[in-house]
């Protein structure tokens, strides 16, 4: 996919690499989820999306290389989960971030990133002719890329609804799926996505690849 000039390659797992600056991108890992609904009663999901999470990232790691790694914000999925990390964990991260210039954007659910875990925080950072940051804005400048949004897309294949969490794009902006285990969606047809994309754009749904399809083919 191109966004304002770059050449990126979507993963199907949702991952962004930009091969040109050897930089991976991830979105919305909301680390340790689990822990958070099950400390606020809301269902026995068990405690091990962090490290489902973290096992994905590390195979990317080793696979492309990275030099540089985006955590594009909601990397916790509340204030308290730096500290609900065991120790395993924390070394898991910690070993990461010091492989890669790892950086944590500032999110919703996270505005003050760890700060004993490696890497740097920043509220956006810029390369190239991308600009970086959490949410995405509807005035922003081309080359945004952002999470927050989860986006999902539908489409009818021979009479069946398939659903898959995608990229969103339409040349100008990107918006990135959530990476995280236990992260759900919201349809790139809602409302919240209107003023990103007035336009026609494509949704690159993840799978075993990444299928590109028109907005024009897509459903509520």
């Amino acid at each position: 996919m191109i966004v304002n000039g770059e050449r990126l390659e979507g993963q199907p797992n949702g991952a962004l690499w930009w091969p040109a600056a050897r930089l991976l991108v991830v979105s919305d890992l909301h680390f340790e989820k689990g822990t958070a609904l099950a400390r606020r009663g809301h269902g026995p999901l068990p405690p091990f999306d962090t490290r489902e999470t973290l096992a994905r990232i590390e195979a990317l790691v080793a696979a492309l290389g990275p030099t540089t790694l985006i955590a594009l914000g909601d990397s916790f999925h509340d204030e308290q989960g730096p500290a609900t990390l065991d120790g395993e964990e924390r070394a898991r991260i910690r070993a990461l971030t010091a492989v890669t210039d790892w950086v944590w954007i500032t999110g919703n659910h996270d505005p003050e990133p760890p700060r004993d875990l490696g890497g740097r925080a920043a509220p956006e950072v810029h390369f190239g002719g991308l600009h970086f940051r959490h949410e995405p804005r509807a005035d922003a400048e081309a080359g945004e890329v952002a999470g927050h949004l989860h986006p999902k897309a539908a489409v009818s294949v021979r009479g069946r609804r398939v659903t898959r969490a995608c990229f969103a794009t339409d040349g100008r902006r990107l918006v990135m799926p959530a990476f995280g285990a236990y992260t759900g969606g919201l349809n790139v047809l809602d409302r919240a996505f209107a003023g990103l994309f007035p336009g026609p754009f494509h949704a690159w749904m993840l799978g075993d690849r990444l299928r590109a399809v028109a907005s024009t083919r897509l459903s509520g």
